[in-house]
């Protein structure tokens, strides 16, 4: 039977700095570029609304979930989805609403334990796994292997419950503290807690979810939006393999690599996608006062990207705006062919939009 993992120490020691400081500035380059748009954003959580449905979707596709963003946002506007697909969607609004608010609470307070079990009770509200102690750190030991296995065929077996208390404790100590560089040491934060695998369930998620809150919190971005789960996801073998390598192997160095290599890509990619929402935006801004010639432009414009698919009377509670005034302005844009219509106005059932400009940025459908 496989040992329970003994977690290394931390601050690690033994790494490979020859090899790791290189692509260390590498990382930085790219994500500080990242960083000096965000800090041009006005309304980040209006404009990156796009990027953190991806990274909700991608995050839980991980674990299996199987819905895209378009089946989410139709699912929000009303276009209910059923079965197995409506239990995946809802776990992945539930992961978008940890993730926002773990935000909130980190403009104040620090990363900590307490904090950790709280965003995992929002992570598990009412889904799959609700059975498994929302909010609560295990008591009893699991296992990582093929489906239905027992502990003896088990691929990795996380710590001892009754060591795990310590074993967090540290993990907290390290997060509050200081290593040689941020990114190197956010890259230990994410496996060390994969490893020491805390939850009953959701810990793929929360591990991913620490990665933003992290760096937010280390004031290496200034706001938590950046996301590494269309990496990892498009990476998933080699993810799984390169956590597993630091168990087996004790090999630090590779995920290290692996992780470094990955901020650097994603960077690139969701620097790509924020410029291209930007210019979106401005050029919307522009087209949308010359359709329609309303002061509400800029609430319309706000609304449409906030929730790129939606009922038209949500986006009438949302802007604020009049109602006629709002529907006369809808149907303006879809005139001009910037909105197209999901589902029609049917007695008292309201129209549902679609604002498919965003929708293909997000999706990378627009990028180059």
């Amino acid at each position: 039977m496989a040992k329970p993992y003994a977690p290394n120490a931390l601050p690690l020691d033994g790494l490979d700095y020859k090899l790791l400081l290189p692509l260390v500035g590498q990382a930085n380059a790219a994500l500080a570029r990242y960083d000096g748009l965000l800090e041009g954003i006005t309304n980040p959580s209006i404009m990156l609304s796009p990027l953190s449905n991806e990274e909700a979707v991608l995050s839980s596709k991980i674990e299996g979930t199987q819905a895209t963003v378009d089946e989410v946002l139709e699912h929000e506007a009303g276009l209910l989805k059923d079965g197995e697909k409506s239990k995946d969607i809802q776990e992945i609004l539930n992961y978008r609403a940890a993730l926002f608010a773990a935000s909130d609470y980190l403009k104040e307070r620090p990363i900590t334990l307490s904090f950790l079990r709280e965003t995992h009770k929002i992570l598990l509200n009412s889904v799959r796994g609700k059975d498994k102690t929302p909010g609560e750190f295990r008591k009893e030991q699991n296992w990582i292997g093929k489906a239905g296995c027992n502990i003896e065929e088990a691929s990795f077996v996380p710590p001892n419950p009754l060591q795990l208390p310590d074993y967090l404790e540290r993990l907290q100590k390290y997060i509050a503290g200081d290593d040689i560089d941020i990114l190197l040491q956010v890259a230990v934060v994410h496996a060390q807690f994969e490893l020491l695998h805390p939850f009953n369930d959701g810990n793929g998620r929360i591990g991913r979810l620490l990665i933003p809150l992290f760096l937010y919190q280390k004031k290496k971005l200034s706001q938590p939006m950046f996301y590494l789960s269309a990496y990892l996801e498009r990476n998933r073998e080699e993810y799984y393999q390169r956590l597993r390598n630091i168990s087996h192997e004790n090999d630090w160095n590779g995920w290290i690599v692996f992780f470094l290599k990955a901020i650097i890509e994603q960077a690139r990619i969701n620097t790509q996608k924020v410029r291209a929402i930007m210019s979106l935006y401005e050029t919307m801004k522009g087209q949308i006062l010359s359709i329609t010639h309303s002061q509400y432009s800029i609430q319309a414009l706000d609304a449409m990207f906030n929730r790129p698919i939606f009922k038209t009377t949500d986006f009438t509670t949302t802007t604020g705006i009049h109602k006629p005034t709002a529907m006369n302005l809808l149907r303006q844009l879809k005139e001009a062919k910037i909105l197209n219509t999901l589902q029609e106005a049917s007695g008292r059932r309201a129209a549902v939009l679609c604002f498919p400009q965003l929708i293909n940025i997000a999706e990378g459908k627009d990028i180059l």
